[in-house]
């Protein structure tokens, strides 16, 4: 079920109807492209049309981060689970592992989509890494191919926002992949460069927090939450 939120529509989903949700599109051959919003992504929407359609148009769309969440409450159409974009990455890749599940990796620094791969194949027996590519390239032409030639049934686009949005939209047609998912710094994380926060700080929504200490150069970026969570005010008191 879809939740408004402002002007974007958020699937209201637990993570494991997202994976099944995930995997009808994989099954039944159909092109499907995730995307993750969180209040970055609102803010940046709000003053870019190519970007707002491209999440307004998705199959599914994942809550991803607590400012969703209390955005969400703060509107009157309150959503029940975060779902981040590493989470569901995650939970995906043990699906795909029960079934031989073949997954390209695009994206991050050279070497990097490699190591998450390894560590993905190792922690999910079953899973199939047909393919990885960093993020650090031109032409585009000879990583369709690649992607094509590797027949994957979900590929993670890890190229920051909005240029992982604009390459599943881009390329929709030209990829021979049923699903797409644009996952951020995921691969950093799936690499064990970048450690997520511990279990208390995500459950108590601080999961953003953490990483701010842990990154006070973030700070610029999380200014955009409380911008966010405003925005949702703002728009409560317009729509009444």
């Amino acid at each position: 079920m879809k939740k408004q939120v402002m002007n974007i529509a958020f699937d209201d989903f637990t993570m494991d109807e997202a994976v099944k949700t995930a995997l009808s599109y994989i099954d039944d051959r159909k092109k499907c492209r995730v995307v993750t919003p969180n209040a970055e992504f609102a803010i940046e929407a709000g003053k870019n049309a190519r970007f707002l359609n491209i999440l307004q148009t998705s199959e599914i769309v994942l809550p991803d981060g607590v400012s969703v969440i209390y955005a969400a409450k703060i509107v009157g159409n309150p959503i029940n689970n975060k779902l981040p974009g590493i989470a569901f990455a995650q939970a995906l890749c043990e699906a795909l592992s029960k079934r031989g599940g073949k997954l390209f990796l695009l994206g991050a620094k050279p070497g990097v989509a490699e190591k998450a791969g390894e560590k993905l194949m190792a922690e999910y027996p079953g899973l199939i890494i047909a393919g990885t590519h960093d993020g650090y390239f031109k032409d585009v032409a000879p990583i369709i191919d690649e992607i094509n030639a590797a027949d994957p049934d979900a590929l993670f686009v890890c190229l920051g926002a909005p240029k992982q949005e604009y390459f599943m939209e881009d390329h929709r047609d030209e990829l021979n992949v049923p699903l797409m998912a644009g996952l951020g710094g995921s691969l950093d994380v799936l690499a064990g460069n970048i450690a997520r926060a511990p279990e208390f700080y995500q459950k108590a929504g601080l999961e953003w927090f953490y990483r701010l200490c842990k990154e006070p150069k973030r700070i610029k970026r999380m200014i955009k939450l409380p911008a966010y969570l405003w925005d949702a005010m703002v728009w409560k008191v317009k729509k009444h």
